[in-house]
């Protein structure tokens, strides 16, 4: 067996040999069990992040291991060039689960997110629009390759990155007026996350959604909705459109679905199920017997009326018990999807490396904001441990 490395012999290999696209906790983990992790000097942490999202039922949850283990024993991958099982199985699941339309599976939500650009922009050809585009809100966040960077505002505002992919364009968000004035007839698909993520939990306002939709069914153009972290239970039902007026053409998934396990999809509704034809698109590892089987075993858990309702009030046990501290100016978000926004003079990317040091794992999307993305299988003292040492953060950092 290979000896352990100490932090500092792993930071060296990162720097010399992994190109520089991430800035890392000072902390190298080594174990993990439901909400808890270990780093490789045997400290304890309590992880309010999951893997941004991912690891939703906690840390190797036995039924997904177990999963994992056998099927790994018996089939790891044969391509998309034959029938596997959990493959069938696992696209029947998600699509009787939500839009009872047709599923393609990804290793990621970027790749999710191509496909249902794929998808929108064959669906525009087909009722004649030949420079079609797709419309996004300002804030939201799609992914990294080039579709799905082109339909991220933010990060597509990148020169050095450039030149992006025509036939994009977004508005500010919750502008439902914009929304409306922004699609048109090249219109081939409006895309937002009902809930933007990345940029530090921004609900998506009914009335925007409702313009949404409206504007899409005037213009033929298709309503994708993005639930790649709000999907898979985090907002408290499997998936967040449930919770609003309006349902979307498409969906993307990814995160939490293989329970820590890599694999996205892009299901639809009836309406764009035949859409795409043999050769239209393709994936070589996507659908691969380990990951569907991972991916069953989660929704076997999630999907469960009980399971999500506990989410719901564990979240709003949460936000309220958030609330209650000094520093704290508000709460933004849905179940256990949670942003946090600190008051004047605290900055977050201090008090998210201070709440590391004291044991807790979070994330900071922007300097005024703690993201919250807690195991949906934490207990109330898990939160109460979550809020204690927030609290105290806060105070220890508060301006004097």
């Amino acid at each position: 067996m290979t000896a352990q490395l100490g932090l500092g012999e792993v930071r060296a290999l990162e720097e010399r040999y992994l190109m520089s696209t991430y800035r890392r906790g000072k902390v190298d983990f080594v174990r993990g069990e439901g909400p808890l992790l270990w780093d490789a000097e045997g400290r304890e942490y309590l992880d309010f992040l999951g893997g941004i999202s991912v690891s939703s039922l906690g840390h190797c949850h036995p039924a997904v291991v177990e999963a994992v283990r056998e099927q790994a024993g018996r089939l790891l991958h044969v391509s998309n060039l034959f029938y596997t099982e959990p493959m069938a199985r696992l696209a029947q699941r998600l699509a009787d689960s939500s839009l009872g339309g047709r599923v393609f599976f990804s290793n990621s939500g970027t790749e999710a997110v191509e496909c249902a650009i794929k998808v929108a922009r064959k669906h525009a050809h087909g009722r004649g629009v030949r420079e079609p585009e797709i419309v996004s809100f300002e804030g939201d966040f799609h992914g990294r390759s080039y579709g799905a960077l082109s339909a991220t505002p933010g990060l597509a505002r990148n020169e050095a990155l450039g030149p992006m992919l025509r036939g994009f364009r977004s508005v500010p968000h919750n502008d439902a007026a914009a929304l409306r004035e922004a699609v048109g007839e090249r219109t081939a698909a409006v895309l937002i996350e009902p809930i933007q993520g990345e940029s530090g939990i921004h609900p998506t306002s009914d009335e925007a959604l409702l313009a949404a939709r409206e504007a899409c069914d005037e213009a033929g153009a298709l309503l994708i909705f993005d639930e790649i972290q709000t999907g898979i239970g985090r907002t408290g039902s499997l998936w967040a459109y449930e919770q609003t007026p309006v349902r979307p053409d498409l969906i993307t998934t990814a995160k939490a679905l293989g329970g820590g396990v890599p694999i996205g999809a892009c299901i639809t509704g009836p309406v764009a199920a035949d859409v795409l034809e043999p050769g239209d698109h393709g994936s070589t590892f996507a659908g691969a017997p380990l990951a569907t089987a991972a991916a069953l075993a989660v929704l076997e858990i999630v999907d469960d009326s009980v399971l999500l309702r506990r989410v719901r009030e564990l979240g709003a046990y949460l936000r309220e018990r958030l609330e209650g501290l000094e520093g704290v100016r508000e709460t933004r978000g849905r179940g256990l999807m949670i942003g946090v926004g600190l008051g004047e003079g605290l900055d977050a990317g201090t008090v998210g490396a201070d709440l590391l040091e004291r044991g807790l794992v979070v994330n900071v999307p922007n300097p005024q904001t703690v993201r919250l993305l807690p195991p949906l299988l934490i207990d109330p003292h898990h939160v109460d441990r979550a809020v204690a040492l927030i609290g105290e953060s806060l105070l220890g950092l508060a301006p004097r």
